[in-house]
Order: C-alpha cells, then structure tokens, then sequence
C-alpha cells in the first residue's frame, strides 16, 4: 500500500522494547530464573535478545526450544502464565531508556504530536515501564499484545491505538525496532521508521521501512524527511 504524509504527522505510534527501553537484560534473567526451575539453561543474554519479538509466550517457547524442551500448547501455555508472574517482580531491574529515548518523545509532544505506543508485551507490564521511566504523562494511549486484539506483524494493535488517538494512518508513523512493527504499519497503511539497536532478527535495512535511523537521537530528521518525500 502506497502511503503519503504531508509535513508532521499527528501522531507517532512507538513500539516499547527495543525501541524505547532496552529490556532484555530483565527478560534474559527472568528466562533463565523460570528455565532454572525446570533444571535447564542458563541462555546468554544475547541468545534471549535473538528470541525477543511477537510476544512473552514466543520467547518462552524459543528459550525451551533452545535448551532441547519443546513445549506443547498446554505446556507452553502454563510456562508463559510463569514467567509472566516472573517477569512482573523483574520489569525495571536491569532495564533503561534507549539512547534519545526520552528526549524524542518530549520533543514530539512539543511539536504536538500525539504518542502511542504499540507493543506485543502485555497491558499491564508496559504501563508500569513507561510509569517507572515518566512517559505515561506524555503517551496518549498504549496498547498491549494482550488487548483482545491480533498482535503485530498484524495491524490491529496499530489501528487500535489511532482510534483511541482520533488519527487517521495516512497521518501517523511507526517507530519500532524490529521486522514485526515494520509489517504491521505497512499493514495499517501507516509510514515507519526502523531504529538500529533493538532485536531485529534481520539486517535492519533488510526490513523494508521508509526511513532507517542509528538512534532516536535522529527520529526529528527522519520525520521530517518524510514529510518531505510526503
């Protein structure tokens, strides 16, 4: 689908891990707490940033997978419920703020951007994220992978998220890390920006979005440019 914007959009729609806050180092322990208790791991951080995407219960499947334990949809199901209630007493230990982070969505909202976030993690663990780091005063709505709605690479956590916002796609962008947030906007028909440095299992030029940035440092030009080309 072919998408134009001209000049700023009214809203940016950000992913949460890997774009906005550097989680892993809190998911990796809480994987490995939660394969410990079935005597298996531990995995290196980086081959739970290689699992991270489309979801907590994918994680945990790829984690027992890689330790040679398959699970079955019923086992899987009872391992998620799990590291769900692992992970809630582990959501900001180790996790920080992406580089530009911050500064970029105070600058948007500036500008009088609406912000969404739109991300596969579950409701309630995203809002404490964005309440532990300040954010949530500056995001209109988020939507979590456990809304009712299909997850991404699907649209519908997107679209979800521009009606709560009042905005239509062809005046939003997608700001994510990862194959899953590109797919998901050109599914919206929304325009995306692809950063480097989250856990994308691809190159990241790879991915197919509009613009490619090293950091958030650079989401002002990026958007710019876009409503340039728009």
């Amino acid at each position: 689908m072919s998408v134009t914007m001209s000049g700023w959009p009214r809203a940016v729609l950000f992913d949460l891990d890997g774009t906005l806050v550097d989680s892993a180092p809190d998911i990796a322990a809480s994987v490995n707490t939660l394969l410990a208790r079935h005597a298996l791991g531990p995995l290196t951080l980086d081959q739970v940033k290689s699992m991270i995407g489309h979801g907590i219960e994918k994680t945990v499947e790829r984690a027992f997978a890689a330790c040679g334990k398959p699970l079955t949809p019923a086992s899987l199901a009872i391992r998620n419920a799990e590291m769900i209630d692992i992970y809630a007493d582990n959501l900001t230990n180790l996790t920080v703020l992406m580089p530009g982070a911050a500064e970029a969505v105070e600058a948007l909202r500036g500008h009088g951007v609406q912000i969404g976030v739109a991300t596969n993690k579950p409701q309630r663990p995203t809002e404490l994220v964005l309440d532990h780091f300040g954010l949530t005063r500056l995001v209109g709505c988020a939507i979590g992978g456990d809304a009712g709605v299909n997850k991404k690479p699907a649209a519908d956590i997107l679209l979800a998220a521009l009606d709560r916002l009042g905005v239509e796609p062809w005046d939003a962008v997608m700001v994510g890390d990862s194959g899953a947030d590109v797919q998901s906007a050109r599914a919206a028909g929304i325009l995306s920006i692809a950063v480097r440095g989250g856990y994308a299992h691809a190159p990241i030029e790879s991915l197919g979005a509009d613009v490619v940035i090293d950091s958030l440092d650079q989401l002002r030009e990026a958007i710019e440019r876009l409503g340039k080309d728009g």
